[in-house]
């Protein structure tokens, strides 16, 4: 495992949604045991969040992941903004991947980091060419 751990969407999904789709969930949580064994940082950037915390429920089941195991929500800034948009810029691809390019910023801000997805493509995609930043699909 990296230094970091970044959780995209359907990571967090899987986590607070588990009986929605329990083999994905199943690699979620075997994935996150792992990184908190080896002391891993855990991280979601904040766009992450629009995506699965809609309304109070889908909320509140998603602050009891992040609480419950010491995951932190990383609030994003102008520098890391500027890092998506280049991403976006040189994978060619529109403002609608945009929260997967928060996703892999964050995980270029730590270094050395392993992002878990469910939907790996798009994020292989922007993270081309960052030798210390593996995509793990789930």
């Amino acid at each position: 495992m990296a230094g970091a751990l970044i959780l995209d969407s359907e990571a967090l999904h899987a986590l607070a949604f588990a009986g929605e789709r329990a083999a994905l969930t199943r690699r979620a949580r075997a994935v996150l045991r792992v990184a908190l064994e080896e002391n891993a940082l855990v991280r979601v950037p904040a766009p992450v969040l629009a995506e699965v915390a809609r309304g109070p429920r889908r909320s509140a089941a998603v602050q009891r992941v992040v609480r419950g195991r010491g995951i932190e929500v990383i609030a994003l800034d102008a520098s890391m903004a500027r890092a998506a948009g280049a991403l976006l810029e040189r994978a060619q691809l529109s403002s609608a991947h945009a929260v997967d390019a928060f996703v892999v910023a964050t995980a270029m801000a730590f270094g050395s980091a392993v992002i878990a997805t469910g939907d790996p493509r798009d994020l292989t995609t922007l993270a081309a060419g960052q030798r210390r930043v593996r995509i793990l699909a789930l």
